[in-house]
């Protein structure tokens, strides 16, 4: 008795240890079944390149959404084009390799071929602001000293979303900007106010934050004020595609793109 007593114990411990192993196994993998990244789908999973067209104010905020998306996705590569929301739809219409298009303002997107457009979604908005050099040595204040005769104005070209909400503010407050230049996008607008070829350009706010402290910025009363709604469309059923856009318009991408002073869409 004494001698099968002990062996028996000693039967049932291993059944209930190794029980407990295979639970615990299970349990393991389980937990690394559902493990997902951003976007939705497990970073193992996802690959590939994601190719981006976007307008020139999403410079700053989309260069730093790609290096995030890319540091949950070790296996995606998120390739970046900026310019004109305008010159990027004639090119995707024209066959330009694009999977993601991120432009200024909804109107932009009318001439796209909607025939190339698998979904369309709003992730953020953005309004006017006068940039001034630091110094400001105009003296701008307002957008009525932009009328001054002695203050060089420089604004987006009329084609372009940002020229075409200048016109609508100016519009709207009944002034008459001394312009000296009309430039082809946004970042070549703020750059003359930077290289002090300019005393005021009318960029978007956005543009002013990601500028840090390179020029000053004026704002431009809500009444007087142009804002325009950013969508981004989505142009491939790829996964790494979706799974970017889904990025885009998480939680976390909205904080990052409110951090370049976009505002919610």
């Amino acid at each position: 008795m004494t001698t099968r007593r002990p062996s028996h114990v000693s039967r049932s411990a291993v059944a209930a240890l190794a029980a407990l192993l295979l639970s615990a196994c299970g349990t393991a993998t389980s937990a690394g079944d559902t493990q997902s990244g951003s976007g939705g789908a497990s970073s193992g999973t996802l690959n590939g390149t994601v190719t981006v067209l976007a307008a020139a104010s999403l410079t700053e905020s989309f260069d730093q959404l790609a290096r995030d998306f890319e540091a949950v996705h070790p296996g995606v590569t998120v390739q970046t084009s900026y310019g004109s929301s305008a010159t990027l739809v004639q090119q995707v219409d024209n066959g330009a390799p694009a999977s993601v298009l991120a432009l200024a303002g909804t109107a932009a997107a009318k001439p796209l071929d909607k025939s190339l457009a698998k979904d369309s979604t709003t992730f953020a908005s953005n309004v006017l602001e006068i940039a001034v050099p630091p110094s400001n040595p105009a003296g701008v204040t307002s957008i009525a000293d932009l009328a001054k005769p002695d203050v060089k104005v420089v604004l987006c070209a009329d084609t372009v979303p940002c020229g075409k909400a200048a016109q609508a503010t100016f519009a709207k407050a009944h002034v008459v900007p001394d312009v000296v230049s009309k430039e082809v996008d946004v970042k070549a607008t703020l750059a003359k106010v930077k290289l002090a070829e300019a005393d005021a350009a009318v960029v978007y706010r956005s543009d002013v934050v990601a500028a840090k402290g390179s020029v000053k910025g004026v704002e431009i009363p809500s009444r007087l004020n142009t804002r325009l709604d950013y969508p981004v469309i989505t142009l491939s059923d790829d996964a790494a595609v979706k799974a970017f856009v889904a990025y885009v318009l998480s939680a976390e991408g909205r904080a990052t793109l409110q951090s370049f002073g976009f505002g919610a869409p």
